[in-house]
């Protein structure tokens, strides 16, 4: 019913008369004509009011990627300026850091070692590791960074220091951090290697490996391309294990009790031994460093940092196969591994003198690198 003035827009019924004239018709038209315009002009206005609020939504959601990516850059440049600002021993990497971050990158393979691991990174370096023109064609050609990763000793410029310097002015294959080296450390470690990785090279992902663990870099590439299109996503062998409360055990657990009662088991997380995370999930370790809470064991504290946040967790079991004969059936069958180590070792046992062997029987043999596609 259209409300004309004060008065409603009816035709008054008199005494059984329904008959009405043909002044009363064309008011009756002109009414209904007015009160179908008004319809047409709100649905109108209604259309352009959603469309308007559609369009806000639409810039909010560009801004708010806008701002994060502008976040993700700046406390790259942040973490890279700082290291440079506090005199650490990084790597010679940081002096190229605005060239590396011009192109795009697969992944960095960041290698965690010690200071005692000398005989352990020659291992890798003999075998699965390219070294000089091939390390370089690899980066150039495939996208491919590969870094053993250290921070320094308690005594900046000591021996130990120095040594690792000789080796890295030979080999030119080291990541130094600002970091203080220490097997307590390994979460501190861990954080600030995402950090300082993400800050020097624009990559798809960031991968920490052992020096103790073989790895087929062209199998691993293949697995992290097919999830290349996820920004949040976190691969490994994923594991639940238990939360040790009792002292002096191996992985012991000083903050058992925020896990709630005891023989409760961890929130599951990647093993150890090899893990990859995407680069938004890198830039958020780096950008919330300061933050993140540490524990004592370093796998479980990266999984922590990623509950809250929309992560996709893979658990992709190729990237904890056993040592020959596992991965060497596995590789007859066609099904090649990412990585091999022993469990019972937490990467493969003697590996300085038995990497060489599960390389021959499990590798995926060198033109595999070359003629892969990422």
């Amino acid at each position: 019913m259209c409300k004309i003035g004060n008065r409603m827009g009816t035709v008054p019924e008199s005494k059984g008369i329904v008959r009405t004239t043909a002044v009363e018709d064309e008011k009756l038209k002109l009414i209904s004509e007015g009160c179908n315009l008004k319809s047409k002009e709100e649905k109108h206005v209604s259309k352009d009011i959603i469309g308007e609020v559609f369009k806000t939504h639409h810039a909010i959601r560009t801004l708010d990627k806008t701002i994060s990516n502008l976040e993700m850059e700046l406390a790259a440049a942040r973490a890279a300026q700082e290291s440079l600002l506090t005199g650490s021993p990084l790597s010679n990497d940081v002096g190229r850091t605005e060239s590396s971050r011009k192109r795009k990158y697969l992944m960095v393979i960041g290698i965690n070692t010690a200071f005692s691991s000398r005989k352990r990174r020659d291992s890798v370096r003999n075998t699965w590791m390219p070294q000089g023109e091939k390390r370089k064609k690899l980066e150039e050609e495939k996208g491919i960074i590969v870094r053993f990763v250290i921070g320094h000793s308690a005594t900046t410029g000591g021996i130990l220091d120095r040594a690792i310097e000789a080796e890295d002015k030979k080999h030119g294959d080291f990541l130094r951090l600002d970091h203080v080296e220490g097997y307590l450390e390994l979460s501190a470690k861990t954080k600030i290697y995402f950090a300082t990785a993400v800050a020097l090279w624009d990559a798809d992902f960031y991968v920490k490996v052992d020096d103790d663990v073989h790895v087929n870099i062209a199998t691993l590439g293949e697995t992290l391309v097919r999830h290349r299109k996820k920004r949040h996503v976190y691969i490994g062998c994923m594991k639940s294990g238990p939360v040790l409360s009792q002292k002096g055990v191996r992985y012991h657990e000083p903050e058992h009790w925020k896990f709630g009662e005891a023989g409760n088991k961890y929130f599951r997380h990647a093993t150890g031994q090899l893990y990859a995370i995407s680069k938004d999930l890198a830039s958020y370790i780096s950008i919330n460093q300061h933050v993140l809470h540490k524990y004592a064991n370093e796998d479980v504290s990266l999984g922590s940092w990623f509950i809250g946040l929309d992560v996709e967790h893979i658990d992709d079991r190729r990237l904890c196969c056993g040592t020959p004969p596992d991965c060497e059936w596995k590789a007859q069958a066609g099904n090649i591994c990412v990585a091999s180590f022993d469990w019972s070792c937490s990467g493969i046992c003697r590996s300085a003198e038995r990497i060489k062997e599960v390389h021959r029987r499990c590798g995926e043999g060198e033109n595999a690198l070359w003629s892969a596609t990422f």
